[in-house]
């Protein structure tokens, strides 16, 4: 198929450049990243963890879309969709945990410092973890699929304060927490190279072949792990 042609093609490319491309005080060449203050050559990092992130809000949006749905036509083929996205959703979220704590290790010397960033994303692994703990411990279908789906609702209503809004309110390292100012010691808004899109035009398209390359990703991951739960369910019922 043309789209996994393309997803291919992209994911070559954010790898090879991401990994490859120079970063230097004064670029002159076209493969050559500007330095982006605070981050450096671990600015890199951005087209692999960002993209992460994403697709942990996509995937949990789509678990309770699908919820939603279920609620409305009591179609256990929506309940499968939400487990599917969910699964993804937990996947991805741990992705972003571990390269959050990779890039937190070489900037702050450790892996892990209860930044309100890395506070709000252990606590969505709780919410949701717990969310899968509730579809493993139920054996009815029906009942199964009907608290996960109202679970699912609930638990996503916290999925922007905790990605969006938490991390940006408190002080914190994280880009685009707030930060204290050395000189006057009051607390300002800090910066985000992607919040605020400071990257040169160069790291911009990279950035953006990344998350589209990651969204096809996600979506083939998705209909695969799809299928294999029908399958799943259809061998247990003989």
């Amino acid at each position: 198929m043309i789209w996994k042609t393309i997803l291919f093609v992209l994911m070559s490319i954010v790898i090879i450049s991401g990994i490859t491309f120079p970063i230097v005080p004064q670029p002159s060449q076209w493969y050559e990243f500007p330095v982006i203050a605070g981050l450096e050559e671990k600015a890199k990092i951005i087209f692999f963890h960002v993209p992460t992130a994403w697709l942990s809000v996509l995937a949990f949006l789509m678990s309770m879309i699908y919820g939603i749905k279920y609620l409305r036509n009591n179609n256990l083929d929506d309940d499968s969709k939400s487990s599917a996205a969910l699964q993804l959703g937990m996947m991805f979220t741990i992705l972003a945990t571990v390269t959050g704590s990779i890039w937190a290790k070489f900037t702050w010397g450790s892996f892990w410092h209860w930044d309100p960033r890395e506070t709000s994303i252990f606590i969505l692994l709780l919410i949701y973890g717990s969310l899968l703990a509730l579809r493993s411990a139920i054996e009815n279908e029906d009942k199964r699929a009907r608290l996960s789906a109202v679970y699912s609702i609930i638990a996503f209503l916290t999925v922007p304060f905790f990605i969006f809004i938490m991390p940006r309110i408190m002080v914190g390292l994280h880009p685009g927490s707030l930060e204290l100012d050395p000189n006057t010691g009051k607390i300002i808004q800090g910066t985000s190279p992607v919040i605020d899109f400071k990257m040169s035009p160069n790291m911009r398209v990279v950035f953006f072949m990344s998350l589209t390359a990651f969204t096809i990703l996600y979506w083939w991951m998705w209909k695969v792990r799809y299928k294999a739960i029908i399958i799943k369910e259809n061998l247990t019922k003989k």
